[in-house]
């Protein structure tokens, strides 16, 4: 035990030497923040992984069936399966990007899909996250800091290797590259996840790039270097969202996008990883249509639960989460990084009729689920070990073929019967082990 303690405190003081920190805005203010390492390992067994990968690579390829369908013929909404409002009536569909097909037709590249193991053995999708995902890069860092803290415990243990995501990264930007260089974007140093940016660029070898590195020219977009030569780019991977790459296209008043960039893009001389208007696929309500996709798309019946999930849109749904809300999380569809999460559990009979009221009025914008009594892993804490919630993030990602990732963020509850394990409110994570026999 002594050992692990130790283990795990090296491993923070060498992730905080090295900036691995995540940042957060507060009440107007950036703050960063370490984001708590844990040295006991999460254990996947060689089948339990097999038939993740699986479920994940089916989920993934009918959420990209679906964006090709929604921004083109929407064959899915003619045919009576995706109510027409609720797809229009998201946030996340733009119009901008209706009527044209991205390079090789991929529009997800980097799906992050956010699971947990019930107590009852099985595995529930709770989120699926198709716009800019983050996190890969946490498992990443502290898998090589924990080869060099104990070298030992990766020879005595069949654990598949991770060192690999850069190269798939690298694999799927090469695939859609329209001709130039590859790039990867951040909005800046004080941008939540730009610890991430720079270590996939320099994972990868592509440069890291701000939007006063590119520029568009004849529809071509370019990067210029520090000696002042522009080379053309024909793939980007961006860490923005939509609303901020294009003040042309999307908001006039953004400062960190590229002027013309969606007009590049849809002369089809660069791809955009992930793609704009991605976020119609992973809104809170679309994601109880998921399921039903994967059997109109593929004709296959889903490998992988949702979470049992009402739609207030629907009165029957409606009339089941006024009745039941005291036993059920409602979550806003709008909101992300554990956001807009209320349990009913926690509120008395004044915020219970509150957000009955609120139901109703607002449909759209909620969904309910039950429960779920997710698995609880043992933790490290003051030297000894404790159970917390705990969910794991997977990374699939998507070129020439469908992959998933033999590796994945775990991220725990730090408080005890806490449900909400999100780095922004206070989570921490650790190593997951898929073990290779």
């Amino acid at each position: 035990m002594e050992k692990l303690v130790r283990h795990a405190q090296r491993i923070n003081r060498l992730l905080a030497r090295f900036g691995v920190k995540f940042g957060i805005y507060k009440n107007g203010e950036f703050h960063e923040q370490l984001f708590p390492f844990d040295a006991l390992p999460r254990v996947i067994t060689h089948d339990d992984f097999a038939m993740l990968e699986k479920g994940l690579i089916q989920r993934v390829d009918a959420l990209n069936a679906f964006l090709r369908d929604i921004y083109s013929e929407k064959k899915i909404i003619a045919d009576g399966v995706v109510p027409e409002d609720f797809v229009f009536a998201s946030s996340g569909f733009l119009p901008q990007c209706d009527g044209f097909m991205p390079p090789k037709g991929i529009y997800s590249h980097i799906s992050g899909i956010d699971l947990v193991q019930g107590k009852d053995g099985d595995w529930y999708i709770l989120e699926d996250n198709l716009r800019i995902p983050s996190g890969a890069s946490y498992p990443l860092i502290a898998r090589n800091l924990s080869r060099q803290a104990s070298p030992s415990t990766f020879v005595e243990n069949q654990v598949d290797d991770n060192r690999n995501y850069a190269d798939m990264l690298r694999e799927l930007m090469e695939y859609v590259n329209c001709g130039g260089i590859n790039v990867i974007m951040t909005p800046g140093r004080y941008n939540a996840a730009f610890f991430e940016h720079s270590f996939l660029a320099e994972r990868t070898g592509f440069p890291l790039v701000t939007c006063s590195d590119l520029y568009v020219e004849d529809n071509v977009l370019y990067f210029r270097d520090y000696n002042g030569r522009a080379e053309r780019v024909g793939a980007i991977y961006r860490r923005i969202s939509d609303d901020y790459l294009d003040p042309l296209a999307f908001l006039p008043e953004s400062v960190i996008g590229i002027p013309g960039i969606m007009a590049a893009y849809r002369a089809g001389n660069v791809a955009i990883i992930n793609a704009p208007g991605n976020g119609i696929a992973d809104d809170k309500g679309i994601y109880y249509f998921v399921p039903k996709m994967i059997r109109y798309y593929l004709g296959e019946e889903p490998i992988l639960k949702n979470a049992p999930t009402y739609l207030p849109f629907y009165e029957e749904d409606r009339k089941y989460v006024l009745d039941h809300l005291e036993t059920l999380v409602v979550k806003d569809v709008s909101e992300a990084g554990g956001y807009g999460v209320v349990f009913g559990k926690d509120m008395d009979e004044a915020t219970l009729a509150h957000w009955r009221e609120l139901i109703t009025k607002e449909s759209r914008r909620f969904i309910a689920q039950e429960v779920i009594d997710f698995i609880d892993l043992p933790v490290m804490e003051n030297g000894e070990k404790v159970y917390r919630k705990a969910d794991l993030r997977a990374f699939v990602l998507s070129g020439e073929t469908t992959k998933v990732w033999h590796s994945g963020l775990t991220r725990f509850a730090r408080q005890e019967n806490s449900f909400v394990v999100n780095s922004s409110q206070g989570g921490g994570f650790k190593d997951t082990w898929v073990l290779s026999h």
